[in-house]
């Protein structure tokens, strides 16, 4: 049964954030508060956890996992940004937006998309997500804790821990957050395509 964690979403305690950061270290699947929605995350070089990412979500490896960030800067290590990206970037993070972007060397093969070489990127505007991002010093695996046949995100600590909690190895409970996906506007071609219509006004990138 996954570890519970409750923490104050605007303060969160620095010594859970720690604690949740070391089991993520060590291999943990781990259900946290975003800016739209609770996600499930894992470490960025941890293959096992990032296949058992995917069972949860029932979803193959053609499906975007996203690298949560904590800035712009990091962004860059992991996918190619030119100057008009980034200033469309730059006007919208931290916020409840996932970029589609042109995979770096980088990132992982097995994260990237199979046949486009592409991640999705995004910096949450989160207390508790920004929290243990800084304690952790790099980005995480990440996907929408949206599961098969429902049509919205988990939402609540207790039904996150009735619905996967043997599945999972730790959540971090900081109450309701939202339950609106990210918006999905993808880069790597010429022009910004809008993906998924969500929580992020679609006016603040020029689009409809």
């Amino acid at each position: 049964m996954a570890q519970l964690f409750a923490v104050h979403p605007v303060n969160p305690q620095l010594r859970l954030l720690r604690q949740a950061a070391q089991l993520i270290d060590h291999g943990a699947v781990a259900a946290i508060p975003t800016d739209s929605s609770y996600a499930l995350v894992c470490h960025l070089d941890d293959k096992p956890a990032a296949d058992r990412l995917r069972r949860i979500r029932r979803v193959d490896e053609r499906h975007h996992l996203t690298l949560l960030c904590r800035d712009l800067s990091e962004i860059a290590n992991y996918a190619k940004v030119d100057n008009a990206q980034y200033r469309l970037l730059r006007q919208v993070t931290p916020g409840p937006y996932t970029f589609i972007l042109e995979a770096t060397r980088e990132v992982p093969r097995r994260l990237s998309h199979p046949s486009r070489k592409t991640i999705g990127i995004r910096v949450p505007e989160h207390p508790v997500a920004l929290g243990l991002l800084d304690v952790l010093g790099q980005p995480l695996i990440s996907t929408t804790l949206l599961l098969p046949g429902d049509e919205m995100p988990l939402n609540d600590a207790a039904l996150i821990v009735e619905r996967i909690g043997h599945d999972v190895d730790l959540i971090i409970d900081a109450g309701a957050c939202g339950l609106e996906p990210t918006t999905v506007v993808d880069l790597s071609g010429k022009e910004a395509v809008l993906i998924r219509r969500g929580r992020g006004p679609v006016e603040a990138l020029g689009l409809r």
